[in-house]
């Protein structure tokens, strides 16, 4: 589990120290304020260790290594034009700095890279250990009407396609699971069938369907575009990405769901903590925030360890505020926002 992340001079945030809960994580902005990039950055840092971990010829963590990988990652996440891009320029040349601590301190990393910086980043605290699981990371847009041969397409062609892409779609390509994690994976996949009507399949041909019952399959592009995001879901819960320990970064689960499927997901996210996953998403949807605040009420949730962000824009940057609930942020455009339009709303036509 991450416990803190500390940055300094990335994007737009001059200086964060971020403490996170081992359950749910939620950080709330409005657009611009820079959530994503951090989701992304915890991410790419995480996902490229794992990934150097689990190739045939890695020995332990080296510098050499974790500093090439660090700086591809956050680079193919990120996709700024060079890696010193992403270091404030706000007083000239400056120095982006990163830490990510974790229970497991043999994880800790620490590294830094100026804004001269094209391909490279320094590691200051090296990893003694590889990251075990490969964190995931869900985009604002589903991935299942992508996935024939996007894996493929993409290391072979330049798309205009952040890497979290790539790496989704290699998770759901992965083969649904078979005999006791299957059934603990039942368990959270039936609510989500529930209300899709039936079960996501994979075929020979690397096409997704819902199969429903009765009535054979129906081919993804003709699943309603919400559905298709707890489809997503389900894959990666069917195939054990989402089971047991593991990380789930998720851009705005709320794009594209009416108000039914937003709270369905709120109760998902809510018992994928509860069964273990360390889950970090972004929004601006005072209702889904609402949703997970009436969930972490229900004696079921209640012990699910929560964290809060709230972005705000300041003179120098956007700074952070935190605390385990939404009542401890005393910065919160999104409720702001939805009082005033309170307020708008009784007094129009008066």
């Amino acid at each position: 589990m991450i416990k803190q992340m500390t940055i300094k001079n990335l994007t737009v945030f001059p200086q964060a120290d971020l403490t996170f809960s081992t359950g749910l994580n939620v950080i709330i902005g409005e657009n611009g304020c820079g959530k994503s990039h951090l989701l992304k950055s915890a991410y790419s840092v995480m996902a490229a260790s794992f990934e150097e971990g689990r190739k045939p010829t890695s020995s332990a963590p080296s510098k050499s290594v974790l500093q090439k990988a660090y700086a591809e990652k956050l680079f193919n996440v990120l996709r700024p034009e060079a890696l010193g891009r992403l270091a404030r320029r706000k007083l000239g040349r400056e120095r982006c700095e990163m830490t990510l601590a974790f229970e497991d301190k043999k994880l800790n990393v620490s590294f830094g890279f100026a804004t001269a910086s094209k391909s490279e980043v320094q590691v200051a605290k090296l990893a003694k250990a590889w990251q075990p699981k490969a964190p995931v990371f869900l985009p604002t847009r589903e991935l299942l009407t992508l996935y024939p041969g996007f894996v493929s397409i993409y290391d072979n062609h330049y798309l205009e396609f952040d890497e979290t892409y790539r790496d989704a779609c290699l998770l759901l390509g992965a083969p649904a699971l078979k005999g006791p994690r299957e059934k603990k994976a039942a368990t959270l996949l039936k609510p989500l069938e529930e209300a899709m009507g039936g079960k996501v399949i994979l075929d020979n041909n690397g096409r997704f369907y819902l199969s429903l019952p009765g009535q054979g399959k129906m081919e993804m592009t003709l699943v309603a575009e919400g559905l298709r995001k707890l489809a997503m879901l389900a894959r990666l819960i069917g195939t054990g990405s989402l089971l047991d320990k593991g990380y789930l970064f998720w851009d705005e689960p709320e794009t594209n769901l009416n108000p039914k499927l937003i709270r369905l997901i709120a109760r998902v996210i809510m018992q994928l903590c509860k069964d273990g996953i360390q889950i970090f998403i972004a929004t601006h949807s005072l209702f889904l925030l609402r949703e997970l605040e009436v969930l972490a009420s229900e004696k079921g949730y209640s012990k699910v360890p929560q964290r809060y962000f709230a972005l705000a824009r300041g003179d120098n940057g956007v700074h952070v505020e935190q605390g385990d609930s939404v009542e401890d942020l005393q910065t919160l455009v999104v409720l702001d926002e939805e009082l005033e339009q309170s307020e708008r709303y009784l007094t129009a036509g008066e």
